[in-house]
């Protein structure tokens, strides 16, 4: 990690269908070997199942699943003494948002499910009905940060 200053963040362009910047990071997200159009497809085509399915607006169910995702708290490792303790700390913004599209891209690739479309939708689906394994995984992240509170006052 450079110590001089910290990276500019780049402007992303809002997507082409609902004219959304985090939709169009997740697709960034989801994207292998630079194939844009392939994910598209995919996140266009899983939106649209889960549209018809729970029967809300497409983007609005996406932004409710990632607000279901989104951690609060999380543990960081800090040394204090030789010894390393799991801080509890808020997470920031941009992080929260990160994490939660990572972990719904990994709870999506998990899944059973035939194609890539149909697994994107299961797991929206759940993590609007706040189930699934991307809302597992945020629980638990704050299970971990419950049980370490009393490090708290390690925190930096």
């Amino acid at each position: 990690m450079s110590r001089r200053h910290s990276a500019e963040k780049r402007l992303v362009l809002p997507d082409a269908k609902f004219g959304d910047v985090v939709l169009t990071k997740f697709m960034n997200s989801l994207m292998l070997n630079g194939k844009k159009s392939i994910a598209e497809g995919i996140v266009y085509g899983a939106l649209e199942k889960a549209e018809d399915k729970l029967k809300k607006a497409a983007v609005d169910l996406f932004h409710e699943a990632l607000e279901n995702i989104k951690p609060s708290i999380e543990v960081r490792s800090r040394r204090v003494g030789g010894a390393t303790y799991q801080v509890p700390v808020e997470v920031r913004p941009e992080r929260r948002q990160a994490l939660a599209i990572r972990w719904l891209i990994k709870a999506s690739r998990d899944r059973n499910e035939n194609t890539m479309e149909e697994r994107l939708a299961g797991e929206i689906i759940d993590a609007v009905s706040s189930r699934g394994a991307a809302v597992k995984k945020r629980e638990d992240t704050h299970k971990m940060a419950e049980a370490n509170k009393a490090f708290s006052h390690y925190r930096w």
